[in-house]
């Protein structure tokens, strides 16, 4: 099991690169940024955790562009993988955001990870075009355009939400693909969306017995035909060694830690009680590697 750090970032509180040299200096394995474009201010959707228009953190109406903050760790780390948690990639054109992407991946040396959400937002998806009855069609599209641009040498795609003839565009992603994981509850649905179009899963914040949703997508990846094992992101709150027992033999593959939104002396000083933490437990080495 690999332990990293997400950052809900903001035009306050620590800079992405700072908070992602101190992970990694901490020896975790992962730093993950969010993304919202804009948030308005009437709205129809509620949050997934308020279940109203009310906000849990006005982080949301200040949130930095993730490529743009992951590119800024990207140029002060050497091995920590940059992620999403989550992207909202129907909100870009989608040729662009394959340009970005592929970009930051071949300058960082292959440590992307793309996490893709469907956008619970739907009155910032319709802002940007797309309708809400129609978010997972269009991330579908958006995900087939891309890997096509970053896999083939001539690319062209013909969907309802893209459509573009032969091109070409480089530079490709060193494995010339980015992993995607879908951040969404745990249901049979998204389940079986994650089987078909990604390659693995992240939680949402609170869901913390996910051991029926775990049993759901690994059932799901083998009706697909799926070799292997999907990859599973778990947010945590704070470290129990049962709790983390318990997901590692259910199949969690990574498990991420929100930072506090401080300054850096505190944000150094809670990575450092978080990482002995999780070195008593036997979890994590100084390499961010398994022990």
């Amino acid at each position: 099991m690999r332990f990293g750090i997400v950052l809900f970032t903001s035009d306050r509180g620590i800079a992405p690169a700072a908070a992602a040299r101190a992970a990694e200096d901490h020896g975790f394995s992962s730093f993950y940024v969010p993304e919202h474009t804009h948030i308005p201010v009437k709205r129809e959707a509620a949050h997934p955790q308020t279940g109203d228009a009310s906000l849990p953190d006005d982080r949301y109406m200040r949130t930095l562009d993730p490529w743009v903050a992951l590119a800024t760790a990207a140029a002060v780390t050497e091995r920590i993988e940059l992620a999403t948690a989550v992207a909202l990639p129907v909100e870009h054109d989608p040729i662009t955001l394959a340009k970005t992407i592929a970009s930051l991946d071949h300058l960082s040396g292959g440590r992307v990870t793309l996490g893709a959400g469907f956008g619970w937002n739907t009155d910032e998806l319709a802002d940007h075009g797309i309708p809400g009855n129609k978010r997972r069609t269009a991330l579908r599209e958006y995900l087939e355009a891309m890997r096509a641009l970053w896999r083939e040498d001539e690319a062209a795609y013909d969907g309802d939400f893209v459509k573009f003839g032969p091109s070409w565009a480089w530079p490709k992603p060193v494995d010339r693909t980015v992993p995607v994981l879908i951040g969404a509850a745990g249901t049979e649905r998204t389940c079986a969306w994650i089987a078909k179009h990604a390659d693995g899963w992240i939680t949402t914040p609170g869901e913390n017995d996910i051991s029926g949703s775990l049993a759901t997508l690994k059932k799901a990846w083998a009706d697909a035909g799926r070799e292997g094992a999907p990859r599973v992101v778990a947010l945590d709150f704070k470290p129990d060694a049962e709790r983390l027992a318990s997901w590692s033999a259910d199949g969690v593959t990574d498990v991420l830690y929100g930072l506090p939104d401080k300054g850096e002396p505190e944000v150094r000083a809670y990575l450092e009680r978080l990482a002995g933490k999780l070195r008593s437990m036997n979890s994590i080495t100084e390499t961010g590697e398994d022990s």
